[in-house]
């Protein structure tokens, strides 16, 4: 395959990344736009609500009360993700590792984002469970993104038998 070809079956990827992180862009403006905080509406026929809410920390808020250390280390952890993510560019093969990598990448772009502009991350979506813990859990399309595609990529590196 040409040199040429090559670059624009990669760009593939790329679209993605740009694609969640434009994506997220939208919705999480959207929300802060339209609702108040702690505002909730019902979705998908009451199985999720959207609920706007201000996460200073990380996963779960974890780290709330360190947001400055949150912050340094979302930017390290996405600046050595994209490194990885360029490498793996230049792989034969290996698609699984780079699907994972740019769902990864484009939900980390956009939490990332967040917390260097807004000081927190925007999360969205909780789920209509009977379970008041689960329940109380918010997240946002991003956080998907990173769990889904640090689970492909682990798989996509032959992390428990994957692809190689």
């Amino acid at each position: 395959m040409g040199r040429r070809k090559k670059v624009s079956v990669e760009m593939k990827y790329l679209a993605v990344v740009l694609g969640i992180f434009g994506l997220e862009f939208y919705v999480k403006n959207k929300v802060e736009k339209e609702m108040a905080e702690g505002e909730e509406r019902p979705f998908l026929k009451h199985t999720m609500r959207i609920r706007r809410y201000h996460n200073s920390g990380a996963f779960l808020d974890a780290g709330h009360t360190v947001p400055g250390a949150v912050l340094f280390l979302s930017v390290l952890l996405t600046l050595f993700m994209t490194v990885v993510f360029a490498v793996s560019l230049g792989m034969a093969g290996m698609e699984r590792l780079k699907w994972g990598l740019s769902l990864l990448l484009g939900g980390a772009f956009s939490n990332t984002y967040d917390r260097l502009f807004r000081k927190y991350v925007v999360d969205y979506v909780s789920l209509n469970v009977p379970f008041k813990a689960l329940r109380r859990i918010v997240f946002n399309l991003s956080d998907l993104c990173i769990v889904l595609g640090t689970l492909l990529a682990a798989a996509g590196y032959g992390v428990g038998g994957g692809e190689r």
